[in-house]
């Protein structure tokens, strides 16, 4: 299933390369065994699969290559994606990582969570603004340019 959702024209624009099975077994069947920084999920819409979100803390991903710079613990990164083209722009992006990021919250300890668009995704950017996100700054990651937004746990800001 994630691999044809990440072949999908709307999702390999931003994440590409598309990966083969054995890629997305390697880079993913860590984190559902539970083993890693990098937590996934399927999310639903009344029962129904809709999308795709991970979660990492940033601080644990040196190894890759990744957040050199970051070292609080409490800093967790998110991606996420809708499966169908056809619900773009209907509010259902907002609302998943709305609420991925209340249940991330819930968790003790979580103080920041940060996602890196890639600076031309207008319409990513929009959604993570009206989830409560703000840009920090431009910046270039392994995967190219991005831009580093934070949304702050309540109250720590």
């Amino acid at each position: 299933m994630l691999e044809n959702w990440l072949s999908r024209p709307h999702v390999a624009q931003w994440w590409s390369p598309t990966p083969t099975a054995a890629d997305l077994e390697e880079e993913y069947g860590p984190a559902i065994a539970g083993i890693g920084p990098t937590q996934c999920f399927i999310a639903l819409a009344d029962g129904v699969e809709i999308g795709f979100t991970q979660s990492y803390v940033a601080a644990e991903c040196h190894q890759d290559g990744w957040w050199l710079d970051e070292h609080d613990p409490g800093v967790v990164g998110i991606d996420q994606f809708l499966a169908d083209g056809d619900r773009l722009g209907q509010g259902l992006g907002t609302a998943m990582v709305s609420s991925f990021v209340k249940q991330l919250f819930e968790k003790l300890g979580v103080t920041r969570i940060q996602t890196d668009p890639d600076p031309s995704n207008g319409r990513a950017i929009r959604c993570y603004e009206k989830a409560g996100f703000r840009a920090v700054r431009k910046l270039t990651t392994l995967d190219g340019a991005a831009l580093l937004m934070y949304c702050d746990r309540p109250g720590l800001r």
